[in-house]
């Protein structure tokens, strides 16, 4: 017989906003939905499963992808917006486990090395700033879409770098195991463009080859790389140029072919958007000043607004 579900832990983690909204008869209009058929699985399995079994649900995270998932000598845990996002997915997840006790804990890993440990189990979720394609998806699965960012270089002020055609003869620093990488190498191939491609270990080795000069520019994101000027306090000295050479929709990353989990992730979600929380988590990291103290003031883009929307959420 199924064993009735209790409520866990709400949005503590998720939002630092305010009260409930009542109806006129006093119900929580806010609340997580009520078990049902719907929601409550009848037997376990994956990572469901995985996770009642051991306790313990892993959350993969990046230590320099402010300000979706990074570390900060302060703050003991990782923190950013795709961390904010994860801890509503444990949310619905320990509600799916009738509440039994469950930890979260933390798994460093690197654009290189992410989808081998979702797909190994090293970890449940990766939360950071991965790239939601077609090639990816033939190995794992993804959330809703949870931002949409593009491909561009950051160069020094004054360097004479205003696109990828001024960088002919010039070195150019990608990060390993990016989507950044894998286009900036078509594109230098495609049209002759003569860039010395290098790729660096993670996004903080490839700033730091930008800044100490054995690179000409850097290529990833333009979210990351506004991110890099912000946290690095450097904009005297650095500068985000060119057009969007590729467009790049982020979702957390979870094991593929889980049907249970991947109900868990959508009604996450969903809970997430009609309760508003999605909306208050974009504020929090990109227009609000960060935990960490950044101000990125960057609104929420048309794309990721009718996706928020499909979610339930409105008033950007």
């Amino acid at each position: 017989m199924r064993t009735s579900i209790a409520l866990a832990v709400a949005f503590l983690a998720l939002t630092t906003c305010a009260a409930l909204a009542e109806d006129i008869g006093g119900a929580d209009n806010t609340a997580p939905p009520p078990p049902s058929e719907e929601n409550t699985p009848a037997i376990l399995s994956g990572t469901l499963k995985k996770i009642r079994d051991s306790g313990v649900v892993t959350i993969g995270y990046r230590e320099a992808s402010f300000p979706f998932s990074y570390v900060r000598k302060e703050s003991p845990l990782p923190l950013g917006y795709s961390i904010d996002l994860c801890l509503g997915i444990v949310d619905e997840v320990v509600r799916e486990l009738n509440g039994n006790p469950t930890r979260v804990a933390y798994q460093a890993v690197t654009s290189d090395t992410r989808m081998e440990a979702v797909i190994s189990g090293k970890v449940d979720l990766e939360c950071g700033s991965t790239t939601s394609n077609l090639e990816r998806q033939k190995s794992v699965a993804f959330s809703s879409i949870i931002y949409v960012a593009g491909t561009k270089l950051m160069a020094k002020r004054g360097s004479g770098i205003n696109s990828y055609k001024d960088m002919s003869g010039k070195t150019l620093v990608v990060t390993s195991g990016t989507t950044n990488e894998a286009a900036m190498k078509l594109l230098n191939d495609k049209y002759k463009l003569g860039i010395s491609i290098v790729s660096a270990r993670d996004h903080e080795e490839s700033y730091n080859l930008l800044a100490d000069g054995k690179a000409d520019a850097f290529a990833t994101d333009d979210v990351l790389l506004y991110g890099f000027i912000i946290a690095k306090k450097a904009e005297a000295t650095m500068a985000v140029v060119g057009d969007f050479i590729t467009y790049e929709p982020y979702g957390i990353m979870f094991r593929k072919d889980d049907p249970l989990m991947q109900d868990a992730v959508r009604r996450a979600f969903e809970t997430m958007g009609r309760t508003r929380s999605l909306v208050s988590i974009y504020r929090k990291w990109f227009l609000q000043p960060t935990p960490s103290g950044e101000l990125v003031n960057l609104p929420i883009s048309l794309q990721l607004a009718e996706t928020f929307r499909s979610l339930g959420a409105d008033d950007f």
